[in-house]
């Protein structure tokens, strides 16, 4: 794994949140690469600029530009674990970066706005929205991407936004998007969260914008509703990579006298899940709600069901990596007897997973996409 990153700012070295032996993927891209040194050829790096990082996916950025004590905005509570590791690293203190939840969207100026083009579309949209409300024409605003996350909407996003775009040439695969803020400009509304009635329930669910299926019910859950237990005696219930909460909403209509819990690592998945709890059974039911790394931090037993639809993919990474490290935070929190209830596509494999880690595995039901499965810490 290369972990060496050498650009005008520095050297410095970074890793992934994975501690895996086998982890094979770099803390930064080429995008990281090209926008640094864009940065230094230009001259752009003065003592006193005040700059905003967006969508630092392991920190990166924040590390190399540190000096200048950036603001990292993130939706992601493991990026900004991995900007903290990663200053730890390199021997610099963590309050040299100042990070902020994507909830909590500071309206300070800043002279350079520098941002990763997220996978969704509609986080972006929220960003440039929220930049519009405090931009001016002298801030420069840079956007750094690879090619293959780089669709002609990303310009026409930035243009209908905050003004005129160019482009940089390609390097590595990476390019550059160069945003001049017009002043006359009017800022942006804000179309987020997007709400709709929740399908059969009283519930309306309200979704921000970096939450996976956010104008209706995507099928995979719908599918998982159908088999969430009722009337358990589960005392308290987790729902893991909650996502909006729509899992953890029914298994609290279906389980009156259980203690809900929502784990998520987004930040406006959580907000969302909050409020749709909330917006739900007002102070009627209590909930916790826990941006974190899983169930990392939880106390061994604490839970009697886990209910789990694990996500497949980090950042733009592919893989199950996660829902294997969810599978065994699962066993270590769920009480001898708890259960793990899962749900995933066909072709993932869960099986042969959770039986290496509970011993058992159980299907409950399947469908041509989707199969639902359930294993009990003996």
């Amino acid at each position: 794994m290369e972990t060496t990153l050498e650009v005008p700012q520095g050297v410095f070295e970074l890793t992934r949140n994975s501690t895996r032996n086998i982890e094979s993927l770099r803390a930064w891209d080429a995008a990281d690469e090209y926008v640094l040194n864009y940065l230094f050829e230009e001259k752009l790096l003065v003592d006193d600029v005040r700059i905003l990082i967006l969508n630092d996916s392991f920190g990166a950025l924040a590390v190399a530009l540190h000096k200048y004590s950036p603001v990292a905005i993130s939706d992601s509570y493991l990026s900004q674990q991995a900007t903290r590791r990663n200053l730890i690293a390199n021997d610099l203190l963590p309050d040299y970066v100042q990070m902020h939840s994507i909830m909590d969207f500071t309206q300070d100026s800043f002279d350079l706005v520098i941002i990763k083009v997220p996978k969704t579309l509609a986080l972006l949209e929220y960003e440039l929205i929220s930049l519009s409300k405090n931009i001016k024409p002298s801030n420069r605003v840079i956007l750094a991407g690879m090619i293959k996350v780089l669709p002609p909407s990303v310009w026409k996003l930035c243009e209908r936004i905050l003004g005129p775009t160019t482009t940089s040439l390609a390097k590595k695969k990476s390019r550059l998007i160069f945003v001049s803020p017009d002043k006359d400009r009017d800022p942006a509304d804000n179309p987020y969260p997007i709400c709709y009635q929740l399908e059969n329930t009283k519930f309306e669910i309200c979704n921000h914008a970096n939450v996976f299926s956010r104008d209706s019910l995507d099928i995979g859950t719908r599918f998982f509703l159908q088999h969430i237990p009722a009337n358990s005696t589960a005392k308290r219930i987790i729902d893991l990579g909650c996502g909006n909460g729509v899992v953890g909403l029914i298994a609290a209509e279906r389980n009156k006298d259980s203690k809900l819990c929502f784990v998520d690592e987004s930040f406006m998945a959580l907000a969302s899940a909050k409020q749709n709890f909330m917006s739900a059974y007002s102070e009627s039911r209590q909930a916790d709600f826990y941006a974190a790394d899983g169930l990392a931090d939880f106390e061994p037993d604490s839970a009697d069901l886990i209910l789990c639809n694990p996500p497949f993919h980090q950042q733009q990474t592919v893989g199950d990596y996660i829902a294997q490290q969810m599978f065994r935070q699962s066993f270590h929190v769920l009480q001898k007897g708890g259960e793990l209830r899962v749900i995933g596509n066909r072709h993932l494999g869960y099986h042969a997973s959770l039986k290496r880690v509970f011993g058992n595995v159980e299907q409950l039901a399947t469908n041509a996409k989707f199969v639902i499965l359930k294993s009990i810490k003996t």
